[in-house]
């Protein structure tokens, strides 16, 4: 009897599981995942009112024409700078190379940065950062311009995938402290992919 009740619970569990991880939304495992983590009490940007009412966010249809091989030359020689942010915190980056491709035709170039905190856990040491904002900001994505997550990569060439972008913490609650783009990280061109504006209840 003890074995029947065990694996009747499993199988309700299983169940469970298996309904939980169909109800996130997303096309893709990208949007997922950022679908889970946003609906995590643990780990979620989201206010607790807003959080009570998350379903999933919002995201522009997936598009390969924002998903670009771009050329990327080192920048070594740059200096660390302090990159200003929604606060008064300034965390300390560098260029560490520029990126160049083309969308539709016409040639766009992008900074990418390198933390340069020295506390920084070296689980890190790979990962690159990209602000940008785009023709996009203020009306279908967020104001304050977008993020996108890199490695570094191992030849002459890197992976930018626009379809990738999210929004700083900042578009979710003013408890954040987040990184600005620089200026000389605007597109102009309207980047219709990746996660859009949130709407605050």
């Amino acid at each position: 009897m003890k074995n029947i009740c065990l694996i009747l619970c499993i199988l309700v569990l299983n169940v469970s599981c298996a309904q939980e991880k169909s109800e996130l939304a997303g096309e893709t495992e990208f949007q997922r995942e950022l679908n889970a983590d946003y609906k995590d009490a643990s780990k979620s940007p989201l206010t607790p009112k807003d959080l009570k009412t998350f379903k999933a966010l919002e995201f522009f249809p997936v598009n390969d024409t924002f998903k670009v091989t771009a050329n990327f030359k080192l920048t070594p020689n740059t200096k660390p700078f302090k990159m200003p942010t929604s606060t008064t915190r300034t965390p300390t980056y560098k260029c560490y190379g520029i990126a160049t491709f083309t969308i539709a035709g016409k040639e766009y170039s992008l900074e990418i940065y390198q933390n340069q905190d020295p506390n920084r856990d070296p689980k890190y040491k790979d990962d690159l950062f990209l602000p940008f904002t785009d023709e996009t900001n203020g009306f279908a994505s967020y104001g304050g311009g977008r993020y996108i997550d890199l490695k570094i990569p191992a030849g002459n060439t890197i992976e930018i995938d626009f379809n990738h972008a999210y929004n700083p913490y900042c578009a979710y609650s003013d408890r954040y402290s987040c990184p600005i783009p620089p200026r000389v990280n605007f597109l102009a061109v309207a980047i219709n992919a990746g996660v859009k504006a949130f709407k605050k209840h």
